[in-house]
């Protein structure tokens, strides 16, 4: 029997490993790519017989009067207001979700889940309409001040998570800093925050990684180059340049997700941490 289950493990880690290198072969042909010159990259190996590590630093001076340095200073700008303000937003409301009483608690929750199910294309124009009206568009306030006000991309999905980790923690706590004579802030700030660290990674990291990636919104609202995050500037490889340059454009692509990836492995523990104990005391 052991030697049955050790042929089965091997059998099932073989298939795992197969289906990890299916899954790894896009990455890895990207990396290969981003050495290529633009001729080779019709070619079936991965890798280039020379390297053309220039690629990085042509790619990092393409665009005129600005260098990428720029561009990942303007990302880091708009993801920090957003991150920022969506993890205090969201932490409030759910505070007040999950550990008060209020009329109509329960009608206003389910409104938030139905958020959940509205295509963001029906919202579009009509915030479109209103952030022109507010003199916001060409600016970074359409991203984050809707964070501010746990809305934003994902911003239902976060109160949701962190009230059902919020349920979890008894309120014999909540009780007990009440007796002590602890404010309903000070109960939120001090008691149920810090308990609530995992699941606030969680968000922080899906956050993150949503508002990385939302070349759409940014096209939308954003304008001058100047202002313009790094996902806007690889756009402007093909806009700029008549004759494309791929190696360039992969190569700078590549150092994109370059800071989602520090992110995610850095907090990669907390993250499925988060994860696991939502699930379980949901």
């Amino acid at each position: 029997m052991n030697r049955q289950a050790v042929n089965r493990n091997v059998l099932r880690h073989l298939l795992l490993l197969s289906f990890s290198l299916v899954m790894i072969y896009p990455v890895v042909w990207w990396a290969g790519a981003s050495l290529k010159k633009t001729e080779e990259l019709s070619s079936p190996s991965i890798f280039p017989a020379a390297p053309q590590w220039s690629n990085f630093s042509d790619g990092w001076f393409a665009i005129p009067n600005y260098d990428f340095s720029h561009f990942y200073l303007n990302s880091f700008e708009l993801i920090l207001g957003v991150l920022f303000t969506t993890v205090i937003s969201c932490s409030l409301v759910a505070y007040g979700f999950a550990r008060l009483d209020f009329p109509l608690r329960n009608f206003w929750f389910s409104i938030v889940l139905v958020t959940l199910m509205l295509p963001s294309q029906v919202t579009l124009v009509p915030q479109y309409s209103m952030f022109h009206s507010f003199g916001w568009v060409d600016s970074y306030l359409p991203f984050i001040v809707p964070h501010a006000v746990a809305g934003g991309i994902g911003g239902s999905f976060f109160i949701f998570l962190l009230v059902q980790f919020m349920r979890g923690i008894p309120k014999e706590l909540d009780e007990s800093a009440k007796m002590d004579g602890c404010t309903q802030f000070g109960i939120y700030l001090r008691i149920v925050l810090p308990l609530t660290k995992p699941a606030l990674v969680t968000v922080a990291i899906y956050c993150f990684l949503w508002n990385w990636d939302d070349f759409f919104g940014q096209l939308i609202y954003i304008n001058s180059i100047e202002k313009y995050t790094v996902q806007l500037a690889l756009r402007l490889f093909i806009d700029t340049q008549s004759a494309m340059s791929w190696g360039q454009l992969l190569a700078m692509s590549l150092l994109s997700i370059v800071p989602a990836v520090i992110v995610f492995l850095a907090a990669q523990r907390h993250f499925v941490e988060g994860i696991a104990t939502t699930g379980i005391k949901g």
